[in-house]
């Protein structure tokens, strides 16, 4: 029991201020989308009948080619909750940072409704520090290795709470102290939410290896698939619209997302439309597949299965942020936030009120002593 309560001391502090941060910054990320809608003047599609037919994607294509004649299309973005496109333009076939133009387009009347301004809010500053803290993978992984830490605490924690559970009735706060009162709340609210609290850092654990399980599936993938094609030049699809009709009549069960045009980059082929599908439920939303569809000719495609650790990792996004319920499961996934905030301090209480604690009794002995030697 000795080593399980240092296990737990020791993993505890040494995540301690990684694990606030990483909840003070997902509390405002669990309402990512609400925040948006209030702070950001989001591009709206205007007010026309429910029953208005949509446009095929190549002419919603050409009207934002029209505004940058120049550029290239790079990929086009197709909203659910919207009758909108979106179609990126980039100077270039391979993609710059910082050169990417996004214009929004009406899917009804093909009209141009304006370009998205690429600048940082406030909510992705707040998503790159929980993500990465600005260092990139680097980041990524650290906080990665931070969770696994985290998950160590957890599991030590309710081996150490397992014999302070018997000598107590369950829910028994004492209040004949503060840090013992303390002491009652942190391990109550940490044993009520220790099964959230383990999924939320293990499937956390999970996000921050998306990069180099995405680029393993790709180079396990992508090069067996694509190799008849190598050193092809740029296919000029013939249809986008036939192409994603081809998709949707093979998949009736999913949606499409977003359609990546030929390119010569990493993330796509050059003789193929990437379209990329989507579940249609909340939860199955956030998982994607990718379908492969010959630029020339939309009746031949492919769809690549995806590697089981993808799936999991798609898996584990909705139930990290908790977006798959609607804004109760959010509130939940709030309150939930909080407890696990107040968890975190007052072990951090705690430990310092214990060491204090340590401290005084051991300088209150030698005074003690002196005192005992000038009256004798």
């Amino acid at each position: 029991m000795r080593v399980w309560v240092q296990v737990h001391t020791w993993t505890s502090l040494i995540s301690m201020v990684f694990l606030l941060m990483l909840c003070l910054t997902g509390l405002p990320l669990i309402f990512h989308d609400e925040i948006n809608h209030l702070l950001e003047d989001e591009i709206a599609a205007p007010t026309m009948p429910a029953d208005t037919p949509l446009l095929p994607l190549d002419r919603l294509i050409a009207a934002a080619r029209q505004q940058l004649p120049e550029q290239h299309v790079l990929f086009v973005s197709l909203k659910t909750a919207e009758p909108l496109v979106v179609v990126a333009l980039s100077p270039t076939a391979i993609p710059v940072p910082g050169q990417l133009h996004r214009v929004t387009v009406d899917a009804r009347t093909a009209a141009v409704l304006g370009e998205e301004a690429p600048h940082q809010d406030v909510m992705d500053v707040i998503l790159r520090i929980h993500r990465d803290m600005f260092t990139g993978l680097a980041g990524e992984l650290f906080l990665g290795l931070m969770g696994l830490v985290f998950a160590a605490s957890i599991v030590s924690g309710v081996v150490v709470y397992w014999p302070f559970m018997r000598r107590l009735q369950f829910g028994t706060v004492r209040d004949r102290s503060a840090r013992l009162k303390w002491l009652d709340l942190h391990n109550l609210l940490g044993i009520v939410t220790v099964s959230w609290t383990l999924a939320v850092g293990i499937t956390g654990t999970i996000n921050t290896l998306a990069v180099p399980l995405s680029d393993l599936w790709r180079a396990q993938t992508m090069p067996a698939l694509l190799a008849p094609y190598q050193g092809e030049p740029l296919a000029e699809a013939t249809s986008v619209e036939a192409a994603v009709d081809a998709v949707r009549t093979a998949h009736p069960d999913r949606q499409v997302a977003s359609v990546t045009m030929p390119t010569t980059s990493r993330f796509g082929s050059p003789q193929h439309l990437i379209v990329w599908t989507k579940g249609k439920t909340p939860f199955t939303a956030r998982m994607f597949s990718p379908v492969l569809v010959d630029a020339l000719d939309s009746t031949k495609m492919v769809a690549p299965a995806l590697a089981w650790y993808l799936r999991a990792l798609q898996v584990s996004r909705p139930l990290h942020f908790g977006d798959y319920g609607g804004l109760p499961l959010k509130i939940i996934w709030a309150l939930l936030d909080i407890i696990t905030i107040i968890v975190l301090c007052s072990g951090l209480y705690l430990w310092v009120a214990k060491r204090w604690g340590s401290r005084r009794r051991t300088s209150s002995v030698p005074a003690q002593a002196a005192a005992a030697v000038v009256s004798s």
